[in-house]
């Protein structure tokens, strides 16, 4: 069958393992210095590995795999002991798999030990709808922000668009087009401009802009040696990664690091995390 599953670059990974501990279904281990995907059973393609990895090195594409099976990754990682029980259960909560979570309590239900992990992932699951709050992975839960309408605070003055160039997606822009050349630069993910109100002009204004996702785009190889072609060839000025707070996100200044080890040239980059409230959570030039 065809589904997303997730795509290890041999090249990049340096095997840290970090990926592993990211992995709560038990798809990933490192061997021979490599991270492994060992079962395609036990891949979910929810991509909560592709934030973890510091090198950019995992990617989700669409190919021929086995049919994940939440069973078999139950009766792998049962053995492991709570904490990672929970935290698979979490995973699967947090980007509503729903059938997925039925089947694994299913599962854990019919054995009495596991009664307790069962009844504490329940409770915190009910507490977590009732305040609308999860501790989890917020990429692919939804949430309704109906709650935080701010319509009231603003009012009908139109803000004029402050981009300056076409196009802007990664995979289409020329990296060493007159308009990179000596340029600010912001590389945004698609979903901050959406989530952050004043994108145009507090992060926008006066810079060139090229946006990306590193969790759905495919051949990310190809933005690494652009962006290393800006820093080289159009001798961009500065950087700014904008990121949203979502885990995967991480990988755009992944993404962004590569680049600049590869080239030879150095240039100040910037990260802002944007929260998905719509506020700056961190920034800091890196």
């Amino acid at each position: 069958m065809k589904r997303t599953i997730i795509k290890i670059d041999e090249e990049k990974c340096t095997g840290c393992g970090i990926c592993v501990t990211g992995c709560h279904e038990g798809a990933l281990q490192i061997i021979d210095n490599k991270a492994r995907l060992i079962s395609e059973l036990f891949c979910d393609g929810l991509g909560a590995c592709i934030g973890e990895c510091p090198e950019g090195a995992i990617i989700l594409e669409e190919r021929e795999a086995e049919a994940y099976d939440e069973i078999k990754v139950m009766e792998r990682i049962s053995k492991e002991g709570k904490n990672t029980v929970l935290a698979h259960l979490r995973h699967l909560r947090d980007h509503n798999e729903k059938e997925y979570v039925k089947q694994a309590i299913h599962y854990l239900t019919a054995q009495e030990k596991y009664s307790e992990i069962i009844n504490e992932f329940k409770m915190e699951t009910h507490n977590n709808q009732n305040e609308h709050h999860s501790g989890g992975c917020p990429g692919s839960k939804m949430m309704d922000l109906r709650q935080n309408d701010n319509t009231a605070e603003t009012n009908n003055t139109i803000i004029d668009s402050q981009l300056r160039q076409w196009p802007i997606q990664l995979h289409l822009i020329n990296p060493v087009a007159p308009y990179f050349k000596n340029a600010d630069v912001v590389i945004a993910a698609d979903c901050v401009a959406f989530s952050y109100g004043n994108f145009h002009n507090e992060f926008l204004k006066g810079k060139s802009l090229v946006i990306a996702c590193p969790k759905l785009d495919s051949n990310m190889d190809v933005y690494v040696d652009k962006i290393k072609l800006m820093i080289e060839d159009a001798k961009v000025n500065t950087l700014t990664v904008l990121m949203m707070e979502v885990p995967c996100c991480g990988g755009l200044l992944q993404l962004t690091k590569s680049a600049m080890m590869k080239a030879t040239r150095k240039v100040p980059v910037k990260s802002v995390i944007i929260g998905i409230n719509g506020k700056i959570l961190h920034e800091e030039w890196i």
